[in-house]
């Protein structure tokens, strides 16, 4: 049975990217493996960038919440309250 790393936490904005800043002691230790390429460890942080793109396809942006997780051994991110379609 694998162990499933489940965090919710806000998105950021900083120096104009949108990014998720998980503290390693909160998990992020957990998220390293699966993020690699797409996240880098800054002082006692995790920190992944969220490419606008991937951003618009979640329908995502600067102050919402999302939640990101490990299973399967592969990187997840999505939103925790899905915006509805106007």
């Amino acid at each position: 049975m694998e162990d499933v790393m489940s965090l919710e936490g806000p998105v950021l904005k900083v120096n104009g990217e949108l990014v998720l800043i998980i503290p390693l002691s909160a998990g992020g230790d957990e998220l390293m493996k699966c993020s690699r390429g797409i996240s880098e460890v800054q002082g006692e942080f995790l920190k992944i960038v969220i490419p606008e793109w991937l951003a618009g396809m979640l329908g995502i942006e600067e102050g919402d919440l999302v939640c990101v997780h490990n299973t399967d051994g592969k990187f997840h991110i999505s939103p925790s309250s899905p915006r509805r379609v106007h």
